[in-house]
């Protein structure tokens, strides 16, 4: 290895592209064997860049399905680990069901349509909701604003406490980012 940072980011970017390539061309030729999930999702979630995380993200869902990626992220975000709870925060934006479906091969059919994912999305905000307020983590806060709407009417009547606690936390916090996102977030 080296001290040159830009030869190991080349390196680490590389390294993503060839396994998760690796993943889809196995899943082309036959079943993935089940012990290559856990460390896809650990791999996808403890991937510092969100951008990058999706050269993980989507081969494992090409390999292992979307609902199954999803609640894996689901289930991470509900734990006491705050690298995980951010790390499956940056994840889940890229297993969103595109309109225009782009890859060719899914070994796991699944509905790929928005509306046939609704459960798993409404899972996910109201976990994410919760651990919003409940994980006094600025990381983890910082994370998951960014895909948690925030208007009370998108929630059940006993979580509607729990958005006007988000905004207020994220309106009072000492980080800009999270004053100024809460903000964006409320306008749109």
């Amino acid at each position: 290895m080296t001290d040159d940072k830009d030869v190991r980011s080349a390196w680490r970017h590389h390294t993503r592209r060839e396994v998760g390539r690796a993943l889809v061309d196995h899943a082309d030729t036959g079943p993935v064997p089940e012990a290559w999930f856990e460390p896809f999702v650990r791999a996808m979630v403890h991937e510092p860049d969100p951008s990058f995380s999706r050269q993980l993200v989507q081969p494992t869902i090409i390999a292992f399905g979307r609902r199954r990626v999803r609640r894996a992220l689901i289930a991470l975000l509900d734990t006491d680990v705050p690298a995980d709870i951010a790390g499956a925060a940056r994840a889940w934006y890229w297993t969103q069901a595109r309109l225009s479906y782009e890859w060719r091969h899914l070994r796991n059919p699944e509905p790929e349509n928005v509306t046939e994912l609704d459960d798993l999305r409404q899972q996910y905000h109201h976990t994410a909701l919760r651990r919003f307020v409940t994980v006094d983590d600025l990381h983890v806060r910082q994370c998951i604003l960014p895909g948690l709407p925030l208007n009370p009417e998108l929630y059940p009547d006993d979580l509607h406490h729990l958005v006007t606690q988000a905004v207020r936390i994220a309106r009072t916090s000492s980080d800009d980012y999270l004053r100024d996102r809460v903000e964006i977030q409320i306008l749109s």
